[in-house]
């Protein structure tokens, strides 16, 4: 009896001691506040594989999460391509990431369709999907010049407001230290 006990106790520690390995070895959720993950997708416009650090460093980036069969990322790329074109010239980006499994192709032709002028990436591992932590299409995470995320909007906005306008231009107007 007494050894089945000892057993039970070592159990319990190394499940406790497994546990607690588990929890701090989580990544940290991603939230407003935070410094954006950076990532990894090929620019569709270049073949390249770009990151957000090196490719957006410095820059107030809206990074969008997408997929051309999502219903609701259809609606929403019309206002983020009007507040693209109206913003662009101050410096503002927006980094629309693909989730697309498989070739870029049908990626390419929605872009195409929708007149798509910002830059439209790739990731058709959905790698970016974890990194960010989303829990469907479209996710957005609004990076400021320092790179911190500012806002992040789960399902489709109106990123074309007279209210996201005027965030984005008060961190464009912001010095990048």
């Amino acid at each position: 009896m007494r050894n089945s006990w000892k057993v039970f106790l070592v159990a319990l520690a190394a499940v406790g001691g497994v546990a607690w390995w588990l929890i701090r070895s989580a990544p940290a959720r991603v939230e407003v506040g935070m410094v954006a993950p950076d990532f990894t997708a090929t620019d569709l416009a270049t073949g390249k594989v770009v990151s957000l650090r090196a490719s957006y460093r410095g820059t107030v980036t809206l990074v969008n999460i997408w997929a051309t069969w999502c219903d609701p990322c259809k609606q929403e790329i019309p206002a983020m391509d009007s507040l693209y074109r109206s913003l662009a010239s101050r410096g503002f980006r927006i980094a629309a990431v693909s989730i697309d499994k498989g070739s870029p192709t049908s990626v390419k032709k929605f872009a195409a369709q929708y007149g798509i002028s910002f830059d439209v990436l790739h990731d058709p591992s959905g790698a970016i999907q974890e990194i960010y932590q989303t829990s469907g299409v479209p996710e957005s995470f609004l990076v400021d010049k320092t790179g911190n995320i500012v806002r992040i909007a789960q399902m489709a906005a109106p990123w074309n407001s007279p209210e996201n306008h005027r965030i984005i231009e008060h961190l464009l107007a912001a010095p990048a230290s």
